[in-house]
């Protein structure tokens, strides 16, 4: 059997409806010709007339009619499907997966300016763990730090680091005047020691260091530094306050891992939400990296 026309399927429960090829061709930004044409087709499908056609107009067949009635309610059940669907896709949020450090030290106290600006766009921010891709972490939005992880990426923040501590601890333990003098301090490590001993080597300095608390990470590691326990290697892009009010000092311009960013990789396919979201995160790191402290 030939499948049904079902192009013809929306002239023809409009003719029924208005019992009129003019009416529905008003309706349908269409002539009335070609709505006598779409029903001829449909016509000639089922093999029955659906009109009977005289000189004032169209009358719906008693078939036409019943036919009409069964194609208007399955017509109704699409539209109400595609209505959902829509209210469906605006609705969904835009995820964002984020490591805990640029998520708690830079976008979320940035949030309420994106949200002031777009308050119909919701934001759902989760974890990034060790997703690689926007889809291995089922999102629309991926950040993450490290080298480039892909062509396609992009540079958000330098995540580069300086050796960093409170005004109140370099009040308390006197200047640092060389790289030397950190050996001996109080050093405060993210997730290893090996990130000091590098920063170390590349200053000439060969000797063991002072055993210090390992944080699990960076965002763990700042609440020491704040609190003045010790010195520790700090992203600048993400602690550019406190250096702005003089809570946080860099001992040294001698920074590590310059070849670091935090990276914003997008998924193959965006919501019109997720670029806003997207275009509005990139326009803010460029103004966030404009007022870093030298």
């Amino acid at each position: 059997m030939r499948h049904i026309p079902y192009a013809s399927l929306c002239a023809f429960e409009a003719a029924v409806r208005h019992e009129s090829f003019a009416r529905a061709a008003a309706e349908l930004n269409l002539t009335a010709a070609g709505i006598s044409q779409h029903v001829r087709i449909m016509e000639n499908w089922l093999g029955v007339a659906l009109f009977t056609r005289h000189a004032r107009g169209v009358t719906a067949t008693a078939a036409g009619r019943e036919f009409g009635a069964v194609v208007a309610s399955g017509l109704g059940h699409i539209q109400n499907a595609a209505q959902q669907l829509k209210r469906e896709s605006h609705d969904r949020p835009v995820s964002v997966a984020c490591i805990a450090s640029f998520a708690t030290r830079w976008l979320i106290p940035r949030l309420p300016d994106f949200r002031k600006e777009h308050p119909e766009i919701r934001i759902n921010i989760v974890y990034a763990l060790d997703a690689k891709t926007p889809e291995a972490a089922s999102v629309d939005l991926l950040i993450r730090h490290g080298t480039r992880p892909g062509a396609n990426s992009i540079p958000l923040l330098s995540a580069q680091t300086r050796p960093t501590c409170s005004t109140e601890f370099k009040l308390r333990h006197g200047s640092f005047n060389a790289p030397a003098d950190l050996v001996d301090a109080e050093l405060l490590h993210d997730e290893t020691t090996a990130a000091w001993a590098r920063w170390f080597a590349l200053k000439g300095v060969h000797r063991p260091l002072k055993p210090g608390p390992i944080f699990a990470d960076f965002s763990l590691m700042i609440g020491s530094v704040i609190g003045a326990q010790g010195i520790g290697l700090c992203p600048v892009s993400l602690i550019a306050e406190e250096l702005a009010n003089g809570t946080l000092v860099t001992l040294f311009d001698s920074p590590l891992d310059t070849d670091k960013f935090y990276w914003l990789i997008e998924a193959d396919r965006l919501s019109r939400e997720a670029e806003t979201f997207r275009d509005w995160l990139v326009a803010e790191s460029c103004r966030s990296e404009s007022k870093l402290v030298p």
